[in-house]
C-alpha cells in the first residue's frame, strides 16, 4: 500500500457527498428509487416489501442515521444472530417472505430475478457459497474439458479447496503473481504454450476476479482488462468475473454493475459480505447456460430444501446499497481529511482501492486505543503492528489499523468520527 499524510482527490471527486458528510448532515437518507426495474419485480413472490424507493433497512427516508455502533472492519452490518433473527421475523411478519422448494421459487425465484436484473443479465441461480458458484461457473464455461487461467492471488486459486481441479479435472493456470491481476501478454503465452503441447489441453475459461481479496481490495486494471475480454470473445474463451465485492467497486467508481458484468459470460456475486446474509450467492448469466443449472446444484449436494432464509435477507437489504454505500465512502472521505490535519494520524491508500485503508496512530499502545474506541462505539479491528519498526514499513511508536469502510460509517457525521478518534488518543 502506498503512504501519503492524505490524499484529497478521492474525496474531492465524491464531490457534495463528502461535502455534506463533513458538516454533519445525516449520513444516510435511504435509498432512492431504482430508474428502470420492471413495475412487477417489487410484488414478485418471494420478498414483496423490498421495491424500488423502499425506506431503508436501517431508517426511513430523510431520517438520521440508526444509531448503534460504527464497524470498521468487514464490508457489511455485522448483524448478531439476535438482529438477524429479528429481522427474518419483521419479514415473516408482514408476509414478505414465501418458502422456496428446495431452493426453486419464493424468495429465492424473486432474489434471483433481482440480481439478474440488476447485473444485466438473463438469469440468476442462487447457490449457498461463492466456492460452488465460482466452480459452477468455470465447469460450465469450459464444457467440462481444458484450462482455465485465474489469477495468482485470486480467492478460486489460493481458497477454495483446489475445487475446480479435483471435482471437475480443470487444470487452473495462475497468472501475475504479487500483483491484482495480470496482462494480455501473459495471457497470449499461456495460451500458445498449452496449444504446442504433447497432449491438446486447450484454454477454455478466463477467470477475473475484482476487486481482488487478496490484495486488500485492489481493482484490476480496467484498461487491461478490456484487452483481455476482447480477445477472450476474439478466440472463442469463456469468461467469467469472481465479483464477490464487485458493488463495492461500482460505488467506489461510479460506473454500474451492469457495465463490469458486461463482458463476462458468467458474473458471481457474495451475499452475506455486505447484502448481510446468513451466506449465499448468486450466478448470473445466459438462460441457455444456467436454466438447468439446479440439477448441477443438486448434484453437488446443494439444492438445500429451504433457502429462503438466505434469500429473503440479501433481498431486503440490496436495493440501494450502491448509493448507501457511496455515502459511507464520503464519510469515511471527510474523515481521512480531518485526521489529515492532526500530526497523530497518517493513512496508507490501497492503489486502485475500493474500502480498505491502513491508519496509522501515533500510539505505542495500539491494543488500548482500540479498547478506548471501543468504549465509545467503534470497533477496529486487531492492531496490524505495535510500532516496533516491522519490516513492511511500521513507524516506531505507531500502531497500525486496517480500516474497512462499509454502511455502518452512514450511524455517524464525518466529523464526530474524527473527534472520538483524537479524543482516544489520551483517555
Amino acid at each position: 500500500m502506498t503512504a501519503t499524510r492524505l490524499d484529497r482527490r478521492r474525496f474531492l471527486a465524491l464531490g457534495s457527498l463528502g461535502a455534506a458528510a463533513v458538516v454533519g448532515r445525516p449520513a444516510f437518507v435511504g435509498p432512492p428509487a431504482i430508474a428502470g426495474r420492471p413495475a412487477g419485480l417489487a410484488s414478485s413472490p418471494g420478498v414483496a416489501g423490498a421495491a424500488a424507493g423502499e425506506p431503508s433497512p436501517h431508517a426511513g427516508a430523510g431520517a438520521a442515521p440508526e444509531a448503534g455502533p460504527v464497524r470498521m472492519t468487514g464490508d457489511g452490518l455485522g448483524l448478531t444472530p439476535a438482529e438477524t433473527a429479528a429481522r427474518w421475523t419483521e419479514l415473516a411478519a408482514d408476509g414478505r417472505v414465501e418458502r422456496d422448494s428446495y431452493s426453486n421459487g419464493g424468495a429465492v425465484a424473486a432474489l434471483e430475478a433481482h440480481f439478474a436484473e440488476v447485473l444485466g443479465k438473463e438469469r440468476a441461480v442462487f447457490l449457498p457459497t461463492g466456492t460452488l458458484a465460482n466452480h459452477l461457473a468455470v465447469r460450465t464455461l469450459a464444457g467440462g474439458t481444458g484450462r482455465a487461467v485465474v489469477q495468482a492471488e485470486s480467492h478460486l486459486f489460493n481458497d477454495s479447496g483446489d475445487c475446480v481441479q479435483t471435482l471437475s479435472g480443470i487444470t487452473l493456470m495462475p497468472l501475475g503473481p504479487g500483483r491484482a491481476g495480470f496482462r494480455l501478454d501473459e495471457v497470449q503465452e499461456v495460451i500458445a504454450r498449452t496449444a504446442g503441447g504433447r497432449v491438446s489441453r486447450p484454454v477454455s475459461v478466463i477467470s477475473i476476479e475484482t476487486p481482488v481479496r487478496r490484495r486488500y481490495g485492489e481493482t484490476f486494471d480496467q484498461a487491461e482488462l478490456d484487452r483481455i475480454t476482447a480477445f477472450a470473445k476474439r478466440e472463442g474463451i469463456g469468461l467469467h468475473l469472481d465479483g464477490a465485492r464487485i458493488f463495492l467497486q461500482s460505488a467506489a467508481t461510479g460506473r454500474a454493475v451492469s457495465d463490469y458484468a458486461r463482458p463476462f459470460d458468467t458474473v458471481y456475486v457474495s451475499l452475506y459480505k455486505y447484502f448481510n446474509s446468513v451466506s449465499g450467492a448468486v450466478l448470473a448469466g445466459p438462460r441457455a447456460l444456467l436454466d438447468e443449472l439446479y440439477h448441477v446444484r443438486r448434484m453437488f449436494g446443494a439444492g438445500l430444501p429451504g433457502a429462503w432464509p438466505f434469500a429473503a435477507l440479501a433481498r431486503h437489504y440490496a436495493p440501494g446499497f450502491t448509493e448507501r454505500f457511496r455515502q459511507a465512502l464520503a464519510v469515511s472521505e471527510a474523515f481521512i481529511e480531518r485526521l489529515g490535519g492532526h500530526g497523530a494520524f497518517a493513512v496508507e491508500r490501497v492503489p486502485a482501492g475500493t474500502n480498505l485503508f491502513t491508519l496509522r496512530v501515533a500510539q505505542a499502545d495500539g491494543a488500548a486505543f482500540r479498547a478506548r474506541l471501543g468504549r465509545r462505539g467503534i470497533h477496529l479491528g486487531a492492531p496490524r503492528g505495535l510500532g516496533r519498526g516491522d519490516s513492511d514499513g511500521g513507524e516506531p511508536g505507531r500502531a497500525r489499523f486496517l480500516l474497512a469502510v462499509n454502511e455502518t460509517w452512514n450511524r455517524r457525521s464525518a466529523d464526530a468520527l474524527a473527534d472520538t478518534f483524537i479524543g482516544a488518543l489520551r483517555t
